[in-house]
Formats: structure tokens, sequence, C-alpha cells
């Protein structure tokens, strides 16, 4: 956070100097909908009680004209501290206040009709006093100041939400030591950030009028900075502070003492075009600090009796090599601790695949009385990392917990990495071949109730790894339909077998699914190989092929003297035989019987007869028979 002056005691009771910084924010919500926020940031040790505000004055102006279109009331809605980067580092007489202020406006199509733009402000006074780098600090105010694109453009909505989530300045800067704070914000829309310092805004408010009853219209003055200092000389030093254009990363190495006020805008660029910009004041206390010596690393490759040579050597894992490298770092300063990163730089590790470990590591051990502390590390990448033939860059940093922020060393590896070469293992079985045009084209067998149905399965794999076989059914459980599956796995080779008495309990279920799997303890890209079979109960012959007599003749020459079905559709499971009944063409049953293997001679009497044959399930079959004498 950007320290406030609370050190140096220097407060105005009445004119409330205050004000560390902030800025401005417009998110879209819904439709015309947009909440418009100010974060202000506030000095907790040397701000007056009474200068903490519950509400905030905003205006909405068109850009073009100047023309106030909206006048609204922020209400106080969030007041929290803000935290330093190193709580160890904290300074008691510096803390900083996060006041937000918030409320839903509408930017109606009907009233915003400009396409130049617009822009919202917010003036309070003062800032601190003891503020070492502008003209008359104690009586200087703060101009909060954000500019948006039109809500209409092409005679279509345009939607745009302002850059967000500036994070707060929670730091203190070391005299003579060099500074640096990530300090962009985020677009929720993916438009293009741009940095650059600017002079912070004055405005219209003064130490005896420190807040507006009206809002007022650009312009709005600057401060007017010390003697020797610019928009683009903020803050003495070598070098002065800068922000790269693209990050929002600040950098200053300070000459001098105190508190120093800065300023930064962030334009926004929609397909090229700029579109709006946040500017955003802070502040930043400059003190002397406890000397700090930053800690040093060096890499020692396996077998090399030499340390590591950034931008001229290479480290090449390679399958069956030593992935680990030694690290060896010393800090000057017994009283800090160390920590190591791993960072990759030109590359993004896969999804859920393990990346370098730092697998041993000491600190504060090996320290001889009045030397430095040297340590040791060993980092280790796994075996099956795979560069894709490319050079990649890993930063390797050693950061110790200094004040107010660490000191840090890196060493930039360069490594390629190729696993070992995994070959499939290969799946033989006994059941019908599969049809060629499919990764794993499921084949069918057919049994009968009672039938018994056996396989064999062979896996092997030419680079002896294990292997394991397994059947699964979908759905449903091997031994409660009567399946049995059995393996023998070892390395390179695993022997199964499976066995099926086709059963009735089957009989529900349309077919039955099997997967059997190969799997493979490869150690980089197991390859497992698998054979889908589907099993399907079906009756012994087909009813189709029923086709009974329709014509007897009972003379007793020993051709059709009866009428017998013995082609009947076979029982099976709860399809059975339940009987047949036999009527004459006036309805009166002549003949039935309960046994399938009935045998009716003819009632002695020609004529035409009906015959009625029922199953279990409710299957029924209807024919006519003709009696000839």
């Amino acid at each position: 956070m950007l320290l406030l002056c609370g050190c140096l005691g220097l407060l105005l009771p009445a004119r409330a100097t205050h004000i560390v910084g902030g800025e401005m924010e417009l998110t879209h919500k819904s439709g015309s909908t947009y909440t418009l926020t100010l974060n202000l940031y506030f000095d907790a040790v040397n701000g007056n009680a009474g200068a903490l505000d519950q509400q905030m004055l905003a205006g909405i102006f068109d850009k073009a004209t100047n023309r106030r279109l909206q006048q609204v009331t922020l209400p106080l809605v969030s007041n929290t501290f803000v935290s330093y980067t190193n709580p160890a580092c904290a300074a008691g007489s510096l803390s900083t206040r996060k006041l937000v202020y918030s409320l839903d406006v509408t930017l109606d199509a009907a009233t915003y009709t400009s396409t130049a733009g617009y822009y919202a402000a917010v003036e309070r006074c003062c800032r601190n006093l003891a503020i070492g780098n502008i003209v008359s600090p104690g009586a200087a105010a703060q101009t909060f100041y954000l500019e948006f694109p039109a809500v209409v453009r092409d005679g279509r909505p345009f939607i745009d939400s302002t850059p967000r989530i500036f994070p707060p300045l929670g730091d203190y800067a070391c005299l003579g030591e060099l500074f640096y704070y990530d300090f962009g914000g985020q677009d929720a829309d993916g438009d293009s950030l741009v940095y650059d310092l600017v002079t912070p805004l004055n405005g219209h408010t003064t130490a005896s009028a420190p807040t507006l009853t009206t809002t007022q219209a650009a312009p709005f003055s600057p401060i007017t900075w010390s003697t020797g200092l610019s928009a683009q000389n903020q803050i003495p030093g070598s070098p002065t502070l800068g922000i790269d254009a693209h990050t929002g990363r600040l950098t200053v190495r300070p000459s001098r003492l105190g508190l120093f006020v800065f300023g930064v805008r962030c334009a926004e660029y929609h397909r090229g075009i700029k579109i709006g910009e946040t500017r955003r004041d802070f502040q930043l206390m400059v003190l002397a600090c406890p000397q700090n010596a930053a800690p040093s690393v060096a890499l020692q490759q396996p077998g090399r009796p030499r340390a590591y040579q950034p931008g001229r050597d290479t480290l090449r894992l390679l399958p069956g090599t030593d992935h680990c490298v030694q690290l060896v770092f010393t800090d000057p300063d017994p009283s800090t601790q160390l920590t190591l990163t791993a960072l990759p730089v030109n590359y993004i590790p896969a999804s859920g695949a393990p990346g370098p470990v730092f697998t041993t590591a000491t600190s504060g051990t090996v320290r001889a009385a009045g030397a430095p502390d040297t340590l040791r590390a060993t980092l280790c990448f796994p075996d099956c990392m795979d560069s894709q033939g490319r050079v990649y860059l890993l930063d390797l940093i050693v950061a110790d917990n200094g004040c107010s922020l660490p000191k840090r060393d890196t060493v930039r590896l360069a490594f390629t990495a190729r696993p070992a070469v995994n070959r499939a293992p290969l799946l033989t079985t006994t059941f019908p071949p599969a049809p060629q045009d499919a990764a794993d084209p499921p084949v069918l067998v057919q049994l009968t109730p009672g039938q018994t149905y056996a396989a064999t399965l062979l896996g092997t794999d030419t680079d002896n790894n294990g292997l394991t076989l397994t059947a699964t059914g979908q759905g449903f459980d091997l031994p409660a339909m009567g399946m049995q599956f059995s393996a023998q796995n070892g390395t390179g080779r695993a022997d199964g077998t499976f066995q099926w008495q086709a059963t009735c309990d089957a009989a529900g279920k349309p077919e039955l699914t099997v997967v059997f799997q190969l799997q493979e303890a490869a150690t980089c890209t197991p390859l497992p190989q698998q054979r889908t079979v589907r099993f399907r109960l079906v009756p012994a012959t087909d009813s189709v092929a029923f086709l009974p007599p329709n014509v007897i003749t009972p003379n007793g020459d020993g051709l059709n003297d009866s009428f017998t079905l013995p082609n009947l559709p076979p029982d099976f499971c709860d399809q059975r035989f339940a009987g047949v009944r036999i009527f004459s063409r006036w309805g009166n049953e002549v003949y039935h019987s309960a046994t399938r293997s009935f045998n009716w001679p003819g009632a002695g009497v020609a004529g035409t007869y009906y015959y009625l044959v029922t199953y279990t399930n409710g299957r029924r079959f209807k024919g006519w028979l003709e009696v000839l004498k």
C-alpha cells in the first residue's frame, strides 16, 4: 500500500489531509445498467476520522461539450485494510484503508447520444501534507477521473466495462534499492490496455472547501510538481519512476527519502481504437531500510564439472538419464529466509501433468560462523516430460524475505526433454473376428439357454511392461449373470479366460456388453487395448420357420392321419408351451391338451376346425384345419 506518512506526524486537523490515491471503474451489469465505483485509499494513521466520508458526489459528462448528464451520490459500501506483500515488513506508522463507494447508474441511449464518449469525475481535498514532490501538498486536491465510450455505435448498443481490479500498492520502497510492483489492471471485454505516467489532477476543491455541492466539468487543473520534477520524472531516482506500457509494472530506484505522489493512466483500446482511460493516483513512501544483499544462485548439471552457463548451455533430458540438477545458492544475510520457484517462460505445462519438483532443500543448516549461508537444492524433472522437439526455458528463482520487497536472483535454464518411446501392447482373443473399420468394433456372440461359451485372451508387450487383464460388464455384474473371468497377469504377458453358461437370467436384457481391457504399467504413455463383446440370448430354433399343416385325412393309411405341431416355437425361458385347444366351426371345443407333443386324430366328422395354441408369456398362435374323410 502506498504508505502514508504517519511517522512524520504532519496533520492538519481541520483540513483533513488524508488521501493516498485511488481510481474509478464502470462495470456493465445488464441492459443499460452499469455499476459506477470509486476506490479511494485513505491514510489510516494520519487521516482525520472526520474526513472518512460516508458518501461521495460523482458527475458524468459529455466529453465533447462538457455538459453534465448525471450527478449521483455514491454510498460507502466497503472499508478494508490494504495488505503488505510481506506482512513481516509492516511499519506501524504506515497503514492504508481501501474505501469503496458504489452505485448502479443507468446510461440510457435516449440521453447518452454523444458519439465522442463520456467521462466521470469525483473531487476531494486534500492530499497528505508530507508529500515531498509537489508544491503545497496540504492544499492539493485529487480528481478521480474516468473516460468511457459511447453507449451506441453504428446504431447498435455498445457494451463496455472499463479496466478494473488494479492491485492496491501495499509496500514502501527502500532508499537506493530497486522497487518494483505490478500495477496493471484487467479488462473483462478483452480490450488492450496501455499504461503511461501522467501528472495527477488537482481540480476544483480546496483546503477550505474540500468537497463540492455540485459536480463541475473539465478542465481539471493538475498538481504542480516541485522544481526539477515532471510527469516523466515523478520520483527522484536512478532510474526514476517508470511503468511498462504493456504490463503496468512499476520500477524505481529512489534516491531520496520521503513520501511521493505519482500518477498513472491506463488507456483502453478496442480493435486498435482508443475508447477510454482510467487515471490512478497513489503515493509511495521511501524509507531507509536495513541493508539486504541479494542472494545468488548457480546450477550444476549432472556429470558436468563446471556450472551451467545461461545462454550457452542446454540441458538435454533423455530416456534413462539423470533428470535432476543441483542448485547452489548463497545469501550473505543470516536473518533472511530463502524460497525457490520454478517459472516456465516459453511454454505452458500440460494440464494435469507434473512439473519440475524441488525434491530436497536445506536452509540455514550449513552456515559457518560469520560466513554466507550456502544452501543446496535438487530440482528433478519428470521422466515423462516432453518438450515436443523445442527448447524450453525455465526460470529458477531464489528470493529472500527481506524488506520491503524480496531480493531475487534468477538462472534461466534452457532444456529439451524426450520421454521413452512406448510401443502398444497386443491383445489377441478367440472371440469372433471384429470388423477392421473402427478402433474397437464390438462383436456379437449369440447363445441359447443352457449353452456354454468359453474364450481365451492373451496380452503381450515387447517393452516388457507389466500387463493386467480385466473384464467389466456395462451396467451389470459379471458373476450375477453367471459369467466367469480369471486372469494371470505379469510382466510382458497376461493370460485370461472367460466362460458363460447362458441362463434365463439374461432373458430380460436385449444384450449384455462386456469390455475386456489390457492395461500396461508404462512409465510415461500407457496405451491400453480393449475388446468389446456383446452377448445375446436367443431361442434354440427360429420361430419364423413355424409352418403348421392345415389338412389331415384320418383314413388309416398312415399318411396325415392326425393333427400334430412338431415345429412349434421352442420353450424359451418364460416363453413355454401352455396348451392347445381345437374348436368346431360353431365354436364348440372338441379337443384340448397341455402337452406340446399332442396328437389329435380328428373328431370323426369331416369339416373345418380351428385351433388355438398358447404360451406362458401370453404368446398365441391361431389357425384352421380341414378334416377330410
